[in-house]
């Protein structure tokens, strides 16, 4: 530190005036040589000071004090110690205006934490555990514990580290700016876990100070405050070891069966003694789990528990992409309920938001000052429909973030896939755009080039290092190779949600049935793709909502035909090729659509016709995972083939289903009408007797119980191609899964 006279006191104005961006080459120890003789300068900035004291450290307890004198600037203060060549061991002794008097250490005595390696990989866009180095982290520098910082603002003329520590005052703690990546960083010693903090910024335009939460941020408070909280060391301890090998073993098998129960978690179930409340994490691991459980899924979807401001988001505007909300629990929390779900037998899937971000003044909108991690032209950076921001993904820095939160929810909370949100939103420039609102890429395309290619790196990352992890497309396009591989010119999902199924099927379900025989081709068209991506059929959360009504409501006829279309419905999914997905009270038929701010409606689940169609959605389940022709072959023609689908008079289908052995074979006729349908003859591949594994109507369900009750012999009288056939009675809009003996 020889600074002429001018500019040293340059540089102490800058440091007053909140503009310096090298505040440790002026605060904090500084050995200066002149004229021969050496001596140690300190100086501090103490902006709520009265007086300052150097408490100089000796052998043993030996103690000295040396007051400061304050600077003209008024809140820097500086002492000096002539004959001193070396910097030496020291505390701090403040004395506040209100007369308080505490010691602390100086962070300004601490040189450069992050490394240049570290530095060469986030500049790069390759450190995918930038978690590891960036937000808040317990830190240990010799003798000195405390918490380290650093976040990207490389826009930013100063960017400072605030809380309840220094009382919020954006001149205490300035950041050290480390070039050429715009990280600042600084280790502040003494400073435990649970601290509420953020950052103040001044950008480069409007020079107004202004407070950011930390992107990398692994815990916040409730909503609606913003604040981050400081970061201790993890201490969880998993009990999940042998699911976790058992799933890497795996590598993913699409022949295993997979029936997911997609849940809000804010409003699975309230506590309506305690203000109609949500149920924390805990409690839902108490509670959720062995209900999922006992009703046969195989993985539990969270709607994203990413912390998000605004609860009525459903948790898709996310501004803490490292933090699960604290509104269920502290980060262990959700740890033990991920943990009990493995310990019962359940994988977890988080629903995960990388195509947009909210404007929320304290999130990533506008992080530096600058459109950082969107775009600058709102044709690009913004969506109309929903109001947010669009990732930049083209820069290095914000598609590193991306792939390090992937990594991070994988890794940290041991999930076990990750359902990516809008992928349709983040493919297309176009997407929900009009003729000359969005700006075509470098080849004129409509494509967005440099989302494509973060895709396929995020799921090229994650399926190299987790395999068994699954990644899972909302994708409502005709984009070819959704869930096909990276290297064979795919986007590399595990598997793509089958929107196309579901509109159609639900449209025909909504027609009387008189008018079905017109419309048969909404059962059948899926078949003729079914076999292009690995398909997920999902019966979700924005089926039920916004006016849609809820699922039972879809159906045609009254009640007693809409309880049991319903149950063909489930019926015909279980038995489609491809894995399955069911939202939160699909399953107990519920009248009113989901709100997300009341729970389900539990008092009556147990009533006609919702407790017939909940253990149809229970026997579904089991008869679904225990029979290997539902699952095993799910995504080769093989694995199926018609019997009949041109019965458009009778409005009737019938199926078989193939596992890899022969004996697995099971077979499915679906009547959509509310006929009961006498001797109706079908073909079957091979002679016996054929029983019942399951049928809608059964009076267990809440149907008519007709049906096959006692089994079937065949025939050898052919039908629909085949030597042999069954004589059927077809009960009124239900289904028959069938096998031989």
């Amino acid at each position: 530190m020889l600074l002429t006279p001018d500019a040293l006191n340059a540089a102490l104005d800058a440091l007053a005036q909140g503009s310096s961006a090298d505040p440790f080459a002026i605060l904090g120890p500084h050995v200066v040589h002149t004229g021969g003789t050496s001596r140690v300068v300190i100086l501090t900035l103490q902006p709520s000071a009265a007086r300052v004291e150097v408490v100089r450290l000796g052998p043993g307890d030996d103690r000295s004090l040396v007051e400061m004198r304050r600077l003209p600037q008024g809140i820097v203060f500086a002492a000096q110690f002539t004959g001193e060549a070396q910097i030496f061991d020291y505390r701090l002794r403040v004395t506040t205006t209100d007369g308080q008097t505490f010691e602390i250490d100086d962070p300004y005595r601490y040189g450069q934490v992050m490394g240049e390696l570290d530095l060469h990989l986030l500049g790069e866009g390759r450190h995918y555990r930038a978690f590891e180095r960036l937000g808040s982290h317990a830190l240990k520098i010799g003798a000195a514990t405390g918490t380290y910082f650093a976040v990207w603002a490389p826009n930013a003329e100063r960017v400072s580290v605030v809380g309840d520590f220094n009382q919020w005052h954006g001149l205490a703690h300035p950041m050290r700016r480390l070039v050429p990546n715009g990280i600042w960083e600084l280790f502040v010693p003494g400073l435990g876990a649970g601290e509420r903090y953020k950052y103040e910024l001044r950008g480069p335009f409007d020079r107004t100070p202004f407070l950011k939460a930390d992107p990398y941020a692994r815990e916040f408070e409730t909503p609606p405050a913003t604040a981050a909280l400081t970061s201790g060391i993890p201490m969880y301890r998993w009990r999940d070891e042998g699911w976790v090998k058992a799933r890497e073993a795996s590598n993913g098998s699409l022949s295993s069966p997979v029936s997911i129960y997609e849940v809000h978690l804010a409003s699975w179930a309230r506590v309506a003694e305690d203000g109609n409340r949500s149920l924390s994490y805990r409690e839902l691991a108490e509670r959720l789990v062995p209900y999922v459980k006992d009703m046969g899924f195989t993985h539990i979807e969270l709607l994203p528990v990413l912390e998000h401001p605004f609860g009525g988001s459903w948790g898709y505007q996310v501004t803490g992409f490292f933090a699960p909300t604290s509104r269920f629990g502290s980060p262990d929390d959700f740890r033990w309920f991920v943990d009990e779900c493995h310990r019962q037998g359940l994988g977890v899937i988080l629903d995960w938001v990388p195509g947009h971000f909210p404007k929320d003044a304290h999130g990533l909108a506008r992080f530096d000052g600058t459109a950082l991690y969107e775009h600058e032209d709102p044709r690009m950076g913004e969506h109309q429909d929903w109001g947010t921001l669009i990732f930049n993904y083209g820069r290095h820095e914000v598609a590193n973030f991306l792939v390090a939160s992937a990594l991070f929810w994988i890794e940290q909370f041991h999930l076990d896939g990750l359902r990516v949100d809008a992928v349709a939103s983040m493919l297309y420039l176009d997407y929900s755009r009009q003729a000359g609102q969005w700006v075509p890429n470098r080849f004129g395309g409509r494509e967005n080039i440099e989302a494509v290619a973060f895709i396929r790196h995020l799921n090229e990352i994650v399926h190299a290092e987790h395999p068994g992890v699954m990644m899972i497309a909302e994708e409502s396009t005709a984009w070819p190779a959704v869930s096909r591989p990276v290297y064979a010119g795919g986007l590399g999902f595990t598997y793509k949600w089958n929107m196309g199924w579901m509109h159609d099927i639900l449209s025909y379900m909504q027609k009387d049935p008189v008018h079905r025989q017109w419309e048969h081709r909404h059962l059948t068209f899926s078949m003729l793709y079914a076999f292009n991506e690995n398909f997920v059929l999902p019966f979700s959360h924005d089926e039920v909502v916004h006016g849609k009504g809820s699922m039972i409501g879809k159906m045609a006829g009254d009640d007693w035909q809409k309880a049991a279309n319903l149950r063909a419905l489930y019926g015909y999914m279980f038995v489609h090729p491809g894995k399955k997905l069911l939202f939160m009270g699909s399953e107990l038929a519920a009248w009113k659509e989901w709100d997300d701010a009341d729970g389900l409606p539990w008092a009556w689940a147990d009533d006609a016709p919702h407790a017939g169609v909940r253990a149809l959605v229970r026997d579904l389940n089991r008869v679904y995972r225990e029979q290997k022709a539902l699952h095993e072959v799910d995504f080769q023609p093989t694995g199926f083939s018609w019997i009949d689908c041109d019965d458009a008079a009778h409005s009737v289908i019938s199926l078989i289903r193939r596992g890899n052995r022969a004996k697995d074979e099971v077979l499915a006729v679906f009547n959509f009408t509310p006929v009961v349908r006498e001797g109706y003859r079908m073909g079957v591949p091979e002679p016996g007797r054929y029983r019942e594994l399951l049928n809608t109507d059964a009076e267990i369900y809440g149907g008519s119980n007709v049906g096959n009750a006692l089994g079937l012999e065949t025939e050898p009288i052919a039908a629909q191609g085949m030597a042999q056939s069954l004589v059927l009675t077809l009960p009124p809009l239900a289904g028959l899964i069938l096998k031989r003996d």
